[in-house]
Formats: C-alpha cells, sequence, structure tokens
C-alpha cells in the first residue's frame, strides 16, 4: 500500500563525488568520479521523477557539481519542470561564462563555500580557493543571481568568524549558512579540527549577534540548535518571520531526501551507509520508493523512547528527537545516542549538576512546586529526583515527580514515580490518578480507565481534576472507536 502520509519538498542530490579539491573538512572523501554514476539519460529522467513527486526545491551537490559536464543540462531539464534549483559549488569552475549558461538553464540559487578568510580558507581546501571563491561570487552577482555562502565551522575556524563576516559582507553576500563539521570522510582523520559540545553556544551567539546587525543573514544549519531562545531569534530575524516554529524534527524521510551519485535514495545524503538505502532508482521508481510504506522507517517511526541519556527524559523529545540524527551517528556511533552538541541539553546537564548539590529535600520540594506553577517541569523533575534521593520515603515528592515527568511526556518515569507514592500510601487518589494516566498514555487504555474509575471513587468522586481526566479518557477513547467504525 502506497505511503502517502509524508509530502516530498526538497532533496539534495550528489550528482557526482568527482571533485577537484581535496578538503580537509571534505565529509565524503571526494577524489575521482566514482563507477556507477548515472549518465546524463538516467539522470535527465531522474529530474523528470523528481518534478512528478512535487518537488519544489532541489540542491545538486558533489563533489564538486560543475565537475560533472551535464550539470547545466539537469538545472534545465528541472528548472523546467517547475522545480527550483540550488547549487553547492566551491566556485573553482564557476567563470563567467558557467554562470551565465546557469542562468540560462534556470538556475534559482547558487551556494559557494567558504570556510575562512583568504589564508585560511586556501588552508582547509586549496591554494588560490578563495579567490576563485570571490570570482564566482562576483560572477553570479553580476547576473543578478541570488548567491549564499556556507561555511563549516571547525577549530580552524571559528574564531575567525567574525572577520570572515566583514570578508563576505565586502564581497556583497547577502546569506550565509553555517553548519558544524561532523567526524566523517576527512575530518575523521583530523579529531583536533573537531569542535567541543560546549563550542555549539558560542555559534550561537555569534549566529544571533550577527543577525540582530541585520548586515547578512544568517542561517544556522540543521546541525546547530535547539530550543535556545539566541537561537530561535536569530533564525526568525534571518527568515523574515515572526511565526518562526521551534525545530521539529529532522526532515529525512518526511519532508525530503537524498540521491547518491549512483542513483541511491536515503533520507539524508550525510547519513549513507547500506543500511539507511531505501532503494535504487535504476531498479524502482522515485514515487514507489518515497511511498513505499517500510521505507525510511528508522525516521519515520523513531519514538523519543528509543532516544538514550538526557534526550530520552527532554521535554522536547517527541518533538525534536534529539536533533540532526548524522550528529548523533558520527559523534556518538548511533541515530539513538543523545546529542551531546544541543545548546539546551547543556542547559540541563548544567541544571542537573546544580540540584545535585543540594541537601535540603524540603526546600526542593518547595521549589518544584514553584516550578511546576511556572510550567518549568523539566527543571522540576531535576529538584524532585534530587530531592527523592534525599527522602526515598515522601509520597509527596514522587506525587509531584509523577507529574511532572508526566508534563515531560516520560510517562514510564511518570508510572513508576506515581506506583512509589502509592507504595508509601495506597489511598493517595492522585498519585492513583497519576498512574492510570500513566498506563493510558503507554497505550493500555482500557486498564488506564479502570485505574481512573477507581481513583474518583477513592477521593469521593469530588476531585474536579480528576473527574476532568476520567471523562477526558471516555471521550478519547469514544473518539477512537467511532474511527476505528
Amino acid at each position: 500500500m502506497a505511503n502517502i502520509d509524508y509530502k516530498p519538498v526538497t532533496a539534495v542530490w550528489e550528482v557526482t563525488m568527482g571533485c577537484n579539491f581535496r578538503c580537509g573538512h571534505c565529509g565524503s572523501s571526494c577524489e575521482g568520479a566514482l563507477p556507477g554514476q548515472l549518465s546524463t539519460e538516467e539522470a535527465l529522467d531522474l529530474c523528470d521523477q523528481v518534478a512528478d513527486l512535487g518537488l519544489k526545491w532541489i540542491t545538486l551537490s558533489g563533489g564538486e557539481p560543475l565537475t560533472r559536464s551535464d550539470t547545466p543540462e539537469l538545472v534545465k531539464r528541472l528548472s523546467g519542470n517547475g522545480v527550483k534549483v540550488n547549487v553547492i559549488t566551491n566556485g573553482w569552475l564557476l567563470d563567467e561564462k558557467m554562470a551565465r549558461r546557469l542562468k540560462e538553464n534556470g538556475i534559482s540559487t547558487v551556494a559557494i563555500s567558504i570556510d575562512g578568510t583568504p589564508e585560511i580558507h586556501d588552508k582547509i581546501r586549496k591554494k588560490g580557493a578563495f579567490e576563485h571563491a570571490k570570482r564566482a561570487f562576483h560572477a553570479m552577482t553580476d547576473l543578478g543571481i541570488e548567491t549564499g555562502a556556507i561555511t563549516t565551522i571547525t577549530k580552524q575556524n571559528i574564531d575567525i568568524l567574525p572577520a570572515l563576516k566583514e570578508e563576505l559582507i565586502g564581497m556583497g553576500v547577502k546569506t550565509w549558512q553555517v553548519q558544524i563539521g561532523l567526524p566523517m570522510g576527512n575530518l575523521k582523520e583530523r579529531p583536533d579540527w573537531l569542535l567541543e559540545p560546549k563550542q555549539i553556544r558560542d555559534i550561537i551567539d555569534f549566529c544571533y549577534n550577527t543577525a540582530k546587525e541585520g548586515r547578512i543573514r544568517i542561517y544556522p544549519a540543521d546541525c546547530i540548535g535547539y530550543y535556545s531562545k539566541k537561537d530561535l531569534e536569530a533564525r526568525r530575524i534571518s527568515y523574515k518571520s515572526s511565526s518562526y516554529s521551534l525545530w521539529d524534527g529532522c526532515n529525512a524521510g518526511v519532508r525530503s531526501f537524498g540521491i547518491l551519485h549512483d542513483g541511491h535514495i536515503l533520507g539524508c545524503t550525510s547519513i549513507r551507509s547500506k543500511e539507511f538505502i531505501e532503494g535504487n532508482i535504476r531498479e524502482r521508481k522515485l514515487r514507489d520508493i518515497w511511498e513505499d510504506e517500510n521505507a525510511f522507517a528508522w525516521r519515520r517511526q523513531m519514538k523519543k523512547e528509543q532516544l538514550s541519556g538526557s534526550c530520552k527524559n527532554c521535554v522536547y523529545g517527541s518533538k525534536c528527537l534529539g536533533g540532526c540524527p548524522n550528529t548523533r551517528l558520527t559523534m556518538k556511533g548511533s541515530i539513538y545516542e543523545e546529542n551531546e552538541y544541543c545548546a539546551y541539553n547543556l542547559t540541563l546537564k548544567e541544571k542537573q549538576a546544580k540540584y545535585s548539590k543540594c541537601d535540603n529535600a524540603s526546600s526542593l520540594l518547595n521549589l518544584a512546586e514553584s516550578l511546576i506553577a511556572q510550567g518549568d517541569h523539566q527543571e522540576a523533575s531535576f529538584a524532585l529526583k534530587r530531592a527523592q534521593e534525599l527522602e526515598p520515603h515522601n509520597a509527596a515528592v514522587y506525587r509531584a515527580l509523577g507529574y511532572s515527568e508526566f508534563m515531560c511526556g516520560n510517562y514510564e518515569s511518570c508510572l513508576e514515580a506515581n506506583e512509589k507514592a502509592l507504595e508509601i500510601n495506597g489511598a493517595d487518589a492522585y498519585a492513583m490518578g497519576g498512574r492510570a494516566l500513566a498506563v493510558y498514555r503507554l497505550g493500555q487504555k482500557n486498564e488506564g480507565l479502570q485505574i481512573m474509575q477507581e481513583a474518583v471513587a477513592l477521593s469521593g468522586g469530588l476531585d474536579p481534576n480528576l473527574l476532568q481526566d476520567l471523562r477526558y479518557m471516555k471521550c478519547d477513547m469514544a473518539k477512537n472507536a467511532a474511527f476505528v467504525k
């Protein structure tokens, strides 16, 4: 049965793995074009399939896409089919002639990789690379083509971002995407280049300050964030939208996908090992691969409960799913590990460390109740978990912990806390109601309803919160029953 629940909007297509550079941070270790690269005929047919699938945008990357002689033809076919095309290039081959050809063929935007001031950029990439990139910017802007810069941040260039900003502004660059370097390909062989988790805050601060200046629009990539006020504000400013929403999870296999040079289809071109390949366009049509009900299961079926560490208990976990999965895969070895390069994760660890030093359970409980009243359930949980260590037989602590964990979406922890409270006081109607809600949210709806009815009876039918929860359960079950019918 075709899966029509997911509508693709964009894709990244590595049209070739051939490259005229040997960059120190290249995640693909690109050199020459690899065997199996799609022929021009196959690639043009894929352009038609991309349009048929309804994509609005596609990015052609590599390797260096302009080392493939028919890349302008692919741009023409895609744009002619109504798909906006972006090319990511190192700029070396993007002279005036190529710029005009791309424009004539309908290019929408061009992104040029710039990783530092002239000396740093050439050190990372190739002697003369900065000057070629600068000329490429001028060639595109002279033709009125929208052009932006992309910077991969490592320890090689994080300290010169302010100087690089001035270089870009001086070249007339209007938009700038920044991303962190991950231990893949060539960069995996240079661990001393990798950023420390705490440096993600430095990048967010830089993005925020740059956005506030308003001299260049800066866009933190999906590997940078999440749930920092400064990060959100920087994105709102650059996207010129006051309604820009919080990070809503990785788009791979949900709203976007990747295409490798040989026609393999996967959720993201960075997550490219065999187990993440969904099919090949030489064997099946692109639409058949995308709409396969078993495709992209690693992303489409991912649940917060599969994550580890702070991500598993994070209040944003169900929405975020740990941020960029490739960050977790390359840094920690699994897409289910916690994301230590998340700004909010750093904050959580600091709060946990703060409460581990508190030794007054009563004060912690009072503080937690105040935090709950303010809606800060995540921090309340940290305070209550420490209070639980100090007073393991305090039912009030477990009751409050059960509530805060429920509000964080941690239903197993909620269930455990309320069951502890009931072990101490079996007649605690509030704890029994919390247990009922946890059981219900964990999928045992009939059992949850029965426990809630017992909780209401135990309270004498007078607790308005328990009555409201009971009505919710009955209404929810009735709706589900009607839907099934």
